[in-house]
């Protein structure tokens, strides 16, 4: 009898530990790794940490077609707080005016995230779980726009939702 009861407790924790091996295999992946895809034109985002900045929450690199790379930063407003996107093309170095950031800033606006049920929020701040989807309102036209889109930049416009891929290690 005794014999028998060890050796349903033997199965019962072999199995216990067979159902948590898959959750704790597929840890969750902080945004500042994240990567994130677009099906219509194959673009990605890539997060990367951002460091000790005092006023950047996230940095971001957009990659499209042709190798056009454009670099992103997220800044929170204060206030309504807004976790406000930027995305930059060949941006000058060093002190820049107001009109040279804006004529080298194709994109800006606030980052919408969505989880699998539907529900909408705002991108958060490193150190958090990447959201399942990215929402940048007006992408697609903006850049359609820039100085990037066309000749010898990228020619597939992105659209607005960019879904979760991976995460960088």
């Amino acid at each position: 009898m005794m014999a028998r009861l060890l050796g349903s407790a033997k199965l019962a924790v072999l199995m216990a530990g067979m159902a948590l091996a898959p959750a704790t295999a597929h840890a969750a992946c902080p945004i500042e790794l994240a990567v994130y895809g677009d099906a219509q034109s194959g673009s990605e985002i890539d997060f990367t940490p951002t460091g000790t900045s005092a006023t950047v929450t996230n940095t971001f690199r957009m990659i499209l077609d042709n190798n056009v790379v454009l670099n992103g930063i997220v800044m929170w407003t204060e206030g309504v707080a807004r976790p406000n996107g930027a995305l930059m093309f060949k941006c000058p170095e060093g002190d820049t005016t107001g009109a040279e950031l804006a004529a080298c800033t194709p994109w800006h606006g606030v980052i919408y995230t969505s989880d699998d049920k539907g529900s909408i929020g705002l991108l958060p701040a490193e150190g958090v779980e990447a959201p399942k989807t990215l929402i940048l309102p007006d992408l697609g036209p903006m850049l359609r726009q820039s100085s990037a889109y066309g000749g010898n930049g990228f020619s597939k416009v992105p659209s607005d939702v960019f879904t979760l891929k991976g995460c960088q290690e």
